[in-house]
């Protein structure tokens, strides 16, 4: 699986690159080491540019930055694992079929758009925009669970709004967690951090 080839190919021919998904042999450890990793780091390290380093206006802090983008780059794993266990605990429930290893495949080549468009936090103004190019993710995770989970047609509306509201909650817990802990470490408030020193 070459990466630059993977990330393209699911942006831009999702069906047919599901169909080479689902031929492949799952190997989670290659996913989150080969893909999830480097496409993770597009975010963040563009979060501790954008925030470090040019600022929004409000905030510009080395260490605001650094603590946000190190949850973004934690978030990913985390949200990836999370989310690919509960799609994968879920499946019998909707005539799928229970495969940790396609769940993972599922979640982690469905969110490429939205770790792709996170570039855009570079500028912190344009973040907004990065996410809402992210939600292309939904629609990848649509024509990737009959795929990878073998849903039947007439179950993955459901099944996706299930895993949708799944993947919300994930990160709104995760990220809260994963927020406190390293703005703590870094000494920082959300709502105290302002100026241009660390």
């Amino acid at each position: 699986m070459n990466l630059v080839d993977r990330a393209k190919k699911i942006i831009t021919s999702p069906k047919t690159e599901w169909q080479t998904i689902a031929s492949e042999e799952p190997n989670i450890q290659q996913i989150f080491v080969g893909y999830v990793f480097p496409l993770a780091l597009i975010p963040a390290v563009a979060h501790i540019i954008g925030w470090g380093l040019i600022g929004s206006g409000i905030i510009l802090s080395y260490s605001w930055g650094i603590a946000t983008g190190l949850v973004q780059f934690f978030l990913a794993f985390v949200a990836v694992y999370v989310t690919a266990f509960v799609v994968d605990a879920l499946a019998p429930s909707f005539g799928s079929q229970k495969n940790l290893g396609r769940a993972v495949q599922l979640v982690a080549y469905s969110a490429t758009p939205a770790w792709v468009a996170g570039i855009l936090n570079i500028i912190p103004y344009l973040g907004w925009l990065g996410s809402l190019l992210g939600l292309y993710s939904i629609y990848l995770l649509y024509l990737g669970l009959p795929h990878t989970m073998k849903t039947p047609q007439d179950k993955v509306a459901v099944y996706l709004i299930v895993s949708i509201v799944v993947l919300i909650l994930v990160y709104v817990i995760i990220g809260a967690i994963l927020s406190s802990l390293f703005l703590a470490i870094f000494g920082l408030s959300l709502l105290g951090v302002t100026g241009t020193g660390l």
